[in-house]
């Protein structure tokens, strides 16, 4: 008799698991729909797959293809493996995406990358809502080696690159970096004659280098800082991009995109352009200039470009950077600004003696709304450097 009640119990107890993974089962189709959904509010691209398999907290995407807005072609993905899956509010989260190797060959160009992925994917339940809830978020991305080939010659690689994104405590904005490491390419197999002679003497012939980015996006006032973004290359130089703005919300993302469909949805291109440029300009209306910086640092490629350009002009290099010096004051008096002449005059002639670095920052004492900066420019162009607060440098 026990062994009965105990065989009751185990098929009843069977029955009651079965139907309870049966009701909490992850809905495939609903998981794509809503990644869909968030793509088509930042971007218009949308993700297809022949089949959608599910095991477990596992979601396959098989034969998957990405249709970018813009373009004509799907872009095949293969399979998607998505591990980790839970439902989270109406959203999902994911501990880890993987995706298919690539190895595209036509034509005799060949691509190939490996080891991609993201983790700690968040997928909104709504997109709309405008605040960083509604983002498509991962905590990092990975990508592995990528080659790029022409007739079985590598022209382009990349050792691998990361991302990482971290959510503010108060979810007031996101803080995020990336990272790409050793970039190689291959320019000695250039045809072109004259690049040929450029790349010969410029010394171009291999490139090696890093390209690094840092900043932070704070929602509410659209605020974007790029602290960093650089394209650090060795035997050339270093080239360092950073920047400010406000007023770039997911409101103001949402225009924008909005605008750019309608360009691609008009069959007339002239007309369509036309309206995009008011529709940009209506949108500048919204956005604050706070600064920005960009800075080069030389690592030898000066001298060899003014040895090179000189050459063309039957001088040497030493001659052309003297020439410039002298020209530097007669061009920047065409400006009528007597303190931005003198600044630039000093840092052309500091840097040319013996270049090591030149920096141009823009540093107004308050931020400054795009409008009046576009006016100015427009109805008063030597007062830009008062009302950006613009300096020029030299080896500093």
């Amino acid at each position: 008799m026990t062994f009965y009640r105990t065989t009751r119990l185990m098929l009843c107890s069977a029955a009651i698991l079965s139907f309870a993974s049966s009701a909490f089962a992850l809905d495939g189709n609903d998981l794509l729909k809503k990644l869909n959904d968030v793509y088509g509010q930042q971007g218009g691209a949308s993700i297809a797959a022949e089949g959608i398999d599910i095991d477990g907290d596992t979601v396959t995407l098989k034969n998957a293809t990405l249709k970018a807005a813009g373009m004509e072609n799907d872009i095949p993905l293969g399979e998607i493996t998505m591990n980790g899956v839970e439902e989270k509010d109406g959203g999902y989260t994911i501990e880890e995406v993987d995706f298919a190797d690539v190895d595209f060959n036509k034509d005799g160009a060949a691509i190939s990358a490996t080891d991609l992925k993201l983790n700690g994917v968040e997928i909104p339940a709504d997109a709309t809502k405008g605040d960083l809830s509604s983002l498509l978020y991962y905590k990092s991305a990975h990508a592995g080696a990528i080659s790029v080939s022409k007739d079985d010659a590598e022209v382009f690689s990349i050792e691998g690159a990361d991302a990482t994104m971290s959510k503010r405590s108060d979810n007031s904005g996101i803080d995020f970096d990336a990272k790409v490491n050793g970039i190689k390419g291959d320019l000695s197999k250039v045809d072109d004659p004259k690049a040929k002679e450029a790349i010969d003497a410029l010394k171009l012939q291999q490139i090696d280098g890093t390209v690094a980015m840092k900043g932070s996006w704070e929602i509410g006032p659209g605020k974007i800082d790029i602290t960093e973004y650089s394209f650090d290359f060795k035997d050339i130089g270093k080239l360092d991009l950073a920047f400010s703005i406000s007023g770039y919300t997911p409101a103001f993302a949402k225009s924008l995109q909005d605008a750019l469909k309608t360009v691609r949805s008009n069959p007339n291109q002239q007309e369509a352009q036309q309206s995009a440029g008011l529709a940009m300009l209506g949108l500048m209306q919204q956005l604050t200039f706070n600064s920005a910086k960009i800075r080069f640092d030389d690592a030898s490629i000066t001298a060899r470009a003014l040895d090179f350009a000189g050459k063309q002009q039957g001088v040497t290099g030493k001659q052309l950077a003297d020439t410039l010096k002298a020209m530097t004051p007669m061009m920047m008096a065409q400006l009528n600004i007597p303190e931005l002449q003198n600044a630039v005059s000093t840092a052309v002639n500091t840097y040319l003696d013996n270049p090591k670095s030149m920096t141009v920052t823009a540093a107004p004492g308050k931020p400054v709304p795009v409008p009046m900066i576009i006016g100015a420019a427009m109805g008063a162009p030597q007062t830009i450097p008062q009302v950006i607060g613009l300096t020029v440098s030299s080896n500093d």
